[in-house]
């Protein structure tokens, strides 16, 4: 993939629809999915691929983190499929809607297990397309964000357990209807605990918690044979040797 042209990358498209109601919405309910998440996960180097405006680390304590992808305003700007980040070298990595805007989110997944630590965490946020923002998105009119390739859940986890990534743990956020009307937004509040309630799957977002597992050797241990103790006391083993020694002197 090319790095972004005048136009902008995709992430720069998404980051300025996060201004919109609708957008800053979705960004402050990740923001509190991410906040509560990162604070416990420790480490020297975390990174955030993509969206430098949102920042997903900012409750993060590891003395290293910073910001890599497309996007204007990345610390270092490369394709999320091909980091210059040495094997093994993370503690954690997070993906807010990287895999929604990737035109190969395979290899951003394949990507992101190689620069993992063992048991290294990888936190995924994205659209989930069974749910009002999935059918939002069958009008195909081009706009932001409709136009990316959303990513089911069930689905996504398969990806990661070919690649050895183990899901920790998942929930879904966003159940209100995806309308840019702030009043409709706020009038529908009600929906957030009536679908994480009865409807769960049905939020708008999905976020996943991750866990790189490497599985150690196994130490095979000799099959020691226990040995018989002597019975009896200490005199008579004693005694016992000594006629054994006077037999074997007459012979």
């Amino acid at each position: 993939m090319a790095l972004p042209s005048e136009v902008g990358s995709p992430f720069d498209h998404f980051a300025a629809w996060l201004a919109t109601p609708l957008g800053q919405y979705v960004a402050a309910e990740e923001r509190n999915w991410y906040d509560r998440t990162v604070v416990d996960i420790f480490g020297y180097k975390a990174v955030q691929l993509e969206l430098p405006q949102f920042d997903a680390l900012r409750t993060n304590r590891m003395p290293w983190r910073a910001t890599l992808g497309l996007a204007q305003g990345c610390r270092l700007r490369c394709d999320p499929a091909a980091l210059p980040v040495a094997e093994q070298s993370l503690d954690l990595l997070v993906l807010p809607h990287v895999l929604d805007f990737s035109l190969d989110p395979h290899a951003v997944l394949r990507e992101a297990e190689r620069v993992l630590a063992p048991q290294g965490r990888l936190l995924v946020t994205g659209f989930n397309p069974w749910s009002l923002w999935g059918m939002r998105k069958l009008k195909r009119n081009g706009e932001m964000p409709w136009q990316g390739q959303f990513v089911a859940m069930p689905r996504l986890k398969d990806w990661l357990a070919l690649l050895g990534l183990e899901t920790v743990r998942g929930e879904y956020l966003c159940y209100r209807p995806p309308v840019q009307r702030e009043g409709v937004l706020a009038r529908s509040g009600f929906m957030e605990t009536a679908g994480d309630r009865w409807w769960p799957a049905a939020g708008g977002i999905y976020c996943l918690d991750v866990v790189k597992r490497v599985r150690g050797m196994r130490v095979i241990e000799p099959q020691w044979k226990r040995v018989k103790v002597p019975t009896g006391s200490p005199a008579a083993a004693i005694d016992r040797m000594k006629a054994q020694a006077g037999k074997d002197k007459c012979k």
